[in-house]
């Protein structure tokens, strides 16, 4: 058995200026690790799912939230920087917070059977913090490599990092220095 990465809405509506729900340079900080982290995990044989929002014009979440990846835009699509990673078959439509509700992931994950899940992308506090959530909630184990998540909020990102380790038992990599 392998590793499974989900890699959660490292979408243009989220990382690229002048949408919505743009999440800052900060977190485009985090594209270089991402792919360092792709590039190690398909070498090894693990499986890469690409988690990424896709609301209905009329999604109830732009109650909370301005409009933001509606479904038929360019802001659905995974950003340039991961699209060699990216297969048809690799793309899980979502339209709420967690990569498994009212989504095939569960499915998915049943038949890979992944050693481990490891999560990376944005926002930590919500999109990020629910699926590793629910995977707890599954029993899956999960890993996090803290250089390869991040929010628009600072504070949200570092208390959800703090939240998924001491609640949710989710293992925080840091980075290694050299």
């Amino acid at each position: 058995m392998t590793n499974t990465v989900l890699v959660v809405d490292m979408l243009r509506g989220f990382l690229e200026e002048g949408h919505n729900l743009y999440c800052g340079p900060d977190s485009r900080a985090i594209i270089p690790n991402i792919q360092a982290l792709l590039r190690t995990e398909r070498e090894a044989g693990s499986t890469i799912l690409f988690i990424a929002d896709h609301h209905d014009p009329d999604d109830l979440e732009f109650e909370i939230f301005p409009v933001h990846c509606v479904k038929g835009t360019a802001e659905t699509e995974v950003i340039p920087e991961l699209q060699e990673w990216v297969e048809e078959s690799s793309i899980i439509p979502k339209n709420r917070y967690s990569g498994f509700f009212n989504t095939d992931l569960e499915a998915r994950l049943k038949n890979l059977r992944p050693d481990k899940l490891i999560v990376c992308g944005v926002c930590t506090d919500i999109c990020v913090m629910h699926t590793i959530s629910d995977a707890r909630n599954r029993d899956y184990p999960v890993e996090v490599p803290t250089d390869c998540v991040a929010s628009f909020d600072p504070e949200a990102h570092k208390w959800a990092l703090d939240h998924t380790r001491k609640i949710l038992g989710a293992q925080l990599v840091e980075p290694t220095t050299a």
